[in-house]
């Protein structure tokens, strides 16, 4: 079924934001939102999402005003058929001056076709949890980290920068519940290796803002709070309450995805992310400056599920929906 274009009702265009402190925290003033609805969010599409329309995607959230957009994913198309035309979405979007575009990198034979391809930043991907990195890339932790120092050391030779993930930050579909201790591990490692930013995600959705805020004090013992980001996954409908609790501890970067599309080929019944359109509505009433235009973003929103033939999962878009 199409969606129809939806528009902010004129009081919620007008909201006057809060305070930093009336929201009860040292808030940030401006948070740098890294949009990865094209890769994460249609990585785990069951139909292939035609080329054009990824493209087509991409050019649309460049003009929303963020500053970051994951692109694509240069993995096996055995393993991610989803991602097969990675080359493809790279070479045909419009790359705007001052906006970066990442690609997931798993290992050395990725990161060369993805500069090749002509990328500019990668990202690496580890876990906090034995039993996913297992089910995921069949090796331990350190293994996987391990296989990582050939991507490291290309990307310093080429001067790319490396943005680290480490999935099941605050849960495991496996092991269940992860130590706030083996994520700070994890993660000090990957920045130790060199990432410039290391993004926690709830991979799961399963944390809650006491967790959340356990294992970032954890990690921040070890990692700067500027080279954090936190990505929320909204399976329990958590991610906006655990984002609020990262941002009164420090972070200004968080992870979203628009229209709130998602989930993980290897985390059964993990839901979306959380959808950027509620980020940037939460984060505009909070004064906290992105320099996202929401309308834009609106409207990038219903593009793709017009494309997919699918309903949004951003609340913000569902509830300004005229039909």
């Amino acid at each position: 079924m199409a969606a129809a274009r939806r528009l902010l009702p004129r009081w919620a265009v007008s909201l006057r934001p809060v305070s930093a402190a009336a929201a009860g925290g040292a808030l940030p003033k401006r948070v740098k939102v890294v949009e990865v609805g094209p890769r994460d969010g249609l990585q785990n599409e069951k139909n292939v999402v035609p080329t054009a329309v990824k493209i087509n995607l991409i050019n649309m959230l460049s003009e929303t005003g963020l500053q970051v957009i994951e692109a694509t994913s240069f993995v096996s198309p055995k393993w991610v058929p989803q991602m097969a035309d990675h080359a493809e979405v790279m070479q045909g979007i419009n790359k705007l001056p001052g906006i970066s575009y990442p690609v997931l990198t798993p290992n050395l034979k990725g990161f060369q076709a993805a500069v090749a391809a002509g990328a500019k930043e990668v990202s690496i991907f580890g876990a906090a949890s034995e039993l996913f990195t297992k089910k995921n890339i069949n090796c331990s932790i350190e293994e996987s980290l391990e296989r990582f120092d050939a991507v490291m050391a290309a990307a310093r030779a080429a001067s790319v920068p490396v943005r680290g993930y480490v999935s099941c930050v605050l849960g495991c579909p496996y092991e269940g519940k992860i130590s706030a201790a083996k994520v700070a591990e994890v993660s000090k490692k990957m920045y130790s290796m060199g990432c410039y930013e290391i993004s926690l995600g709830d991979t799961i959705g399963i944390g809650t803002p006491g967790s959340m805020k356990e294992m970032l004090t954890a990690v921040m013992k070890e990692v700067p709070v500027g080279a954090l980001a936190v990505h929320c996954h909204d399976t329990y409908g958590q991610a906006l309450a655990n984002i609020l609790v990262a941002l009164q501890m420090g972070v200004s970067v968080v992870d979203a995805s628009v229209a709130g599309l998602g989930g993980c080929p290897y985390a059964q019944g993990a839901s979306g992310n959380v959808a950027t359109e509620d980020l940037v509505y939460m984060l505009n009433g909070l004064g906290i400056h992105t320099g996202v235009d929401l309308q834009k973003l609106m409207d990038t929103g219903t593009f793709i599920c017009n494309a997919l033939n699918r309903r949004t999962n951003s609340k913000v878009s569902q509830a300004s929906c005229r039909l």
